[in-house]
């Protein structure tokens, strides 16, 4: 792991101390199962591609370590339903809503409104490094979670999954080199995410989707994430065979994030 990415994460297990002493674990547990009507994130992909669109998983995100504050002018509630609206012709399949604090400015309560104003399911973008978080993010209204390869070894990774199964919420496995893949392939989810950008070093390349694709079993929906800027980006990603999206920065840039959505995904 990069000197970022295991700064992260050892913040993380802080978080997670601080916070099962606030509210233990068969208190969030007991919250997590007690949650009904998961929002279907996967279906939501399936239904935009059958149409032959792209599936976009829209992001709302702040700031990040590498940009620092993307947007100041920052109200999820507002950006979520401008991402469900979208142009009326093209908008968001599902949401995906950062809710580390420290290093992405983000917010459980960012999460919990995008998800009350609007009826698209949400993912749970955080790193998630502890059995606690799975609950959590369910007790919090998510309705995915995302897995990070480069942070989990392959026990974390499977039980993190089957937790997240027996509360019927969605797992994307994000990943962004061969070995990562492999070991993703492993899980039971269909979402497989191919990261562009390196969590090691922030750099961003398109190749690492391209260069990946043909490793990725026709069973699986692949999910590009990061670096897709422009309809150029959108048009090799989808010429190749990839029709299923997230991004974040070029939505949060624009002053209406679905009016930018509409336009890169036209």
């Amino acid at each position: 792991m990069s000197d970022i990415l295991n700064k992260i994460v050892a913040v993380k297990h802080e978080e997670v101390a601080a916070a099962q002493k606030r509210l233990p674990l068969a208190t969030i547990r007991q919250d997590a199962e007690s949650r009904v009507l998961t929002r279907d994130f996967e279906g939501a992909l399936r239904a935009k591609i059958a149409k032959g669109q792209a599936a976009v998983i829209a992001e709302i995100k702040k700031a990040s370590p590498s940009k620092g504050v993307i947007r100041q002018d920052f109200i999820p509630a507002d950006i979520a339903q401008s991402y469900a609206e979208g142009d009326g012709q093209v908008s968001a399949a599902c949401l995906s809503v950062l809710t580390d604090k420290q290093f992405f400015q983000g917010s459980v309560d960012y999460l919990k409104q995008a998800r009350a104003s609007c009826q698209l399911p949400v993912l749970r973008k955080d790193f998630l490094v502890d059995p606690y978080q799975v609950y959590e993010a369910r007790a919090m209204g998510a309705d995915a979670i995302l897995l990070i390869a480069a942070c989990l070894d392959d026990a974390q990774m499977a039980d993190f999954e089957a937790i997240a199964r027996g509360l019927d919420m969605a797992v994307l496995v994000e990943v962004h080199d061969r070995a990562e893949l492999e070991r993703a392939l492993k899980l039971k989810t269909p979402l497989v995410g191919i990261n562009n950008r390196n969590l090691r070093t922030f750099e961003v390349t398109l190749d690492t989707t391209l260069g990946m694709l043909k490793d990725v079993p026709s069973d699986r929906l692949l999910v590009t994430e990061s670096g897709i800027l422009k309809p150029a980006d959108v048009k090799t990603m989808r010429d190749a065979g990839v029709h299923a999206f997230l991004v974040g920065e070029a939505f949060m840039r624009a002053p209406e994030p679905g009016l930018e959505l509409a336009q890169l995904f036209a």
